[in-house]
């Protein structure tokens, strides 16, 4: 089997977690390639690796079975941007916090790796949203697993994001901000920011605001067969747009759309694995002296 890994910073933690998962690979002898971000990292510890087995970042994975995240979930939606449209499934491994995306503890590596090779796994098929219309944002890069986020540069104004729903006007945000989710990133910035839990087999958008200047205004959830399309204003003349991790500077310009990206994301599902219990741990649910 092929398996590209990719992690980002290294500290004692995760370089034990990689060389623990290299030797596991390196038992069925599987074909790996890693990142060069990764393999800059690893140069100064005692792990080494090929450098003809390295893969570009900018340029994405090969052609391979498998991919490994090493990480939190900001590693695992970097990760994607390596898959791109080409779907390949991905393993993530958390050596970070929360890890709503990367579910696979260190522990666990050994008994992961060889379910893969047993075939004993099931994905868990993800929505992406995708944006057109900004030429700031390259056309390869311009989808999030999580969400996209409209964000003011100046600290002390707000903007204004004119919002329509398939073509028919929605409201006008006077906020800081303006988050549309997908159903796994409700779990992130859209909750943090009062949006609701959503499961991600729901065919939904979260259209959430950041502290906006009307109280009235509430997280609205849609279909995802809708195009959003949004109109900014700033007094800076620019703004930001995020997607997930990724953040780009926009001018006050033409309106730009969102929707439902053409592709998916497959995460690797084990048995006993699922949202759920994801939530139960991750959120401490249920954790209560009456239960």
């Amino acid at each position: 089997m092929r398996f590209a890994i990719h992690g980002r910073k290294t500290n004692e933690n995760s370089l034990n977690c990689i060389q623990h998962l290299l030797g596991e690979l390196r038992k069925h002898q599987a074909d790996v390639k890693i990142s060069d971000t990764l393999f800059t990292h690893l140069k100064d510890s005692l792990i080494n690796h090929p450098a003809e087995l390295v893969y570009s970042s900018q340029e994405g994975v090969p052609d391979v079975d498998f991919v490994i995240s090493v990480g939190g979930d900001g590693t695992l939606l970097e990760t994607v941007t390596h898959i791109r449209k080409k779907e390949i499934p991905v393993l993530g491994i958390n050596v970070g916090r929360l890890g709503f995306l990367a579910t696979v503890s260190q522990d666990q590596i050994t008994t992961a790796i060889n379910a893969l090779f047993q075939k004993q796994y099931s994905y868990d098929h993800r929505t992406l949203i995708e944006t057109h219309g900004t030429a700031s944002i390259p056309a390869e890069l311009n989808f999030a697993l999580n969400e996209l986020t409209v964000i003011k540069k100046d600290t002390s104004t707000m903007i204004v994001a004119h919002a329509y729903l398939d073509d028919r006007y929605l409201n006008s945000y006077w906020a800081d901000g303006l988050i549309i989710s997908t159903p796994t990133g409700s779990t992130g910035y859209s909750l943090s920011c009062g949006g609701p839990v959503v499961s991600p087999q729901s065919s939904n958008l979260i259209i959430t605001p950041i502290s906006p200047h009307n109280l009235t205004v509430r997280p609205l959830v849609v279909s995802d067969q809708s195009q959003i399309t949004i109109r900014v204003e700033s007094r800076s003349d620019s703004y930001l747009i995020a997607l997930d991790s990724r953040s780009y500077g926009v001018t006050n310009e033409e309106p730009f759309q969102l929707r439902k990206a053409p592709f998916q994301v497959k995460l690797i599902k084990f048995e006993g694995n699922d949202f759920l219990e994801t939530l139960r741990q991750k959120l401490n649910w249920g954790l209560d002296v009456r239960n």
